[in-house]
């Protein structure tokens, strides 16, 4: 069983620059695709970004080009290094993770993700 614990949340200015992580611990974190999600209130939540254990990804059209996902994989650890942040980037952030190949129409969707952090809170000010 693995547990994500994410970090790195805060309260940033339009602009401005965050860097979330979340850090695995427990087994199975090998050779799965680890994935970003968020929701702000009164929406349900949505994809970000995902990345397999070989480092390939795919990222959601809102984000692409303003964030970075990568993964420590020795470490256990998967990034999400957001710039030029928005009001509406303003949500709970969760990473989560899941067994199996790689495959973009998987890796998108929060239903095929086995397990759940607890999230972290990016609030962006205009």
């Amino acid at each position: 069983q693995v547990q994500l614990v994410e970090s790195g949340g805060g309260l940033v200015q339009t602009g401005g620059s965050l860097s979330l992580s979340c850090a695995a611990s427990g087994s199975g974190f090998s050779n799965n695709v680890m994935g970003w999600f968020r929701q702000a209130p009164g929406k349900e939540r949505e994809f970000v970004a995902a990345i397999s254990w070989s480092g390939s990804n795919t990222y959601a059209d809102s984000v692409k080009g303003r964030f970075t996902i990568s993964r420590d994989n020795a470490k256990k650890t998967v990034y999400l290094q957001m710039n030029s942040l928005k009001p509406e980037d303003t949500a709970v952030y969760y990473c989560a993770g899941r067994f199996g190949t790689w495959a973009t129409a998987l890796a998108t969707e929060p239903q095929n993700y086995a397990y759940w952090g607890q999230g972290t809170q990016v609030t962006v000010s205009s």
